[in-house]
């Protein structure tokens, strides 16, 4: 730590790391009211076991995204923080009712909720993140939210139980482009496969906003990002978020480049073209970043 800037994660000294990839201190009033609300609620946040270089800023205003189905992931991506287990079909069943007393009590307006791949369930978790849905609407119904679901194992009945109770915000991340997924994401998951889950999601639900996210300097080229922008829009995703790949550790895959804050911006241009209704994007922008401002825009565009 330097002069109150917090050194994020992706190199391995302070000095090779460009002047863009930092992050201030937690600041608010609200940060350690967010941290005791969850500590009291026994809930994850994808903020704390993904390492986001953003929970200063969103803790501090009192925001933060909420990780359902426990903390221990089924897969072993090459870019993620989150630790790796197979819990063996235990399932917290009273989760659904945690997050949603912790949302009331919290007063959000707008909630974002993610989870982590259960392979080890038939649904792919898909019942508790109905179920997640559904109390939240009882007990916090001014919360819009906004749900970041994994593939779930590409079952279609799984992506059904979903959209039965469907949320505000329907996300999916691609994560990278098409000749690196293999690389970067863990075997199970597949590049195909995750514009199919979000095309079936479109096919089934036509007013429902939909988002993805991709993350730079993995290697990826300009005309790679493109074809994905393209491939996004075909499968009908509305909203679209771009940042910069950061190394949680040195067990996790390198950084290839650090991406340039006015790349991002022409990017951003890029992607607006493509026809996304909103888009965010920059060195710091997470799945979650503004998600808010993205939904109102979808809805300006008329996407909802």
């Amino acid at each position: 730590m330097t002069s109150g800037v917090v050194l994020l994660p992706g190199s391995p000294t302070p000095g090779t790391l460009p002047s863009w990839i930092r992050t201030r201190p937690p600041r608010g009033a609200q940060y350690p009211e967010v941290r005791a609300l969850l500590h009291r609620q026994g809930l994850g946040t994808v903020c704390r076991e993904a390492r986001c270089p953003n929970l200063p800023e969103c803790w501090s205003a009192g925001t933060a995204t909420l990780m359902l189905l426990g903390t221990e992931c089924t897969r072993r991506c090459s870019f993620c923080a989150v630790t790796t287990r197979w819990p063996r079909g235990v399932v917290d069943a009273s989760e659904p009712t945690r997050v949603a007393a912790a949302v009331a009590e919290w007063g959000l307006r707008y909630v974002v909720l993610t989870q982590v791949c259960r392979d080890d369930l038939d649904d792919g978790g898909a019942a508790i993140l109905a179920e997640t849905v559904r109390s939240l609407r009882t007990a916090a119904p001014q919360a819009l939210v906004e749900l970041l679901i994994g593939d779930l194992g590409g079952a279609d009945r799984a992506v059904a139980t979903i959209l039965a109770d469907p949320p505000d915000v329907l996300a999916h991340n691609l994560e990278t482009v098409q000749s690196l997924s293999p690389q970067v994401r863990d075997r199970r998951a597949g590049y195909d496969r995750s514009l199919e889950l979000l095309a079936r999601v479109r096919r089934s639900a036509p007013r429902l906003v939909t988002k993805s996210s991709i993350m730079l300097g993995l290697g990826e080229s300009r005309e790679e990002l493109e074809t994905a922008f393209g491939d996004l829009r075909t499968a009908g995703v509305d909203l679209l978020t771009l940042g910069q790949y950061l190394r949680p550790t040195a067990e996790h895959r390198p950084v290839a480049r650090y991406v340039p804050p006015a790349e991002f911006d022409e990017l951003r241009g890029a992607a607006v073209r493509a026809g996304f209704a909103g888009v965010e994007a920059g060195p710091l922008v997470r799945s979650s970043y503004h998600a808010e401002e993205l939904y109102r825009s979808a809805r300006a565009a008329g996407r909802s």
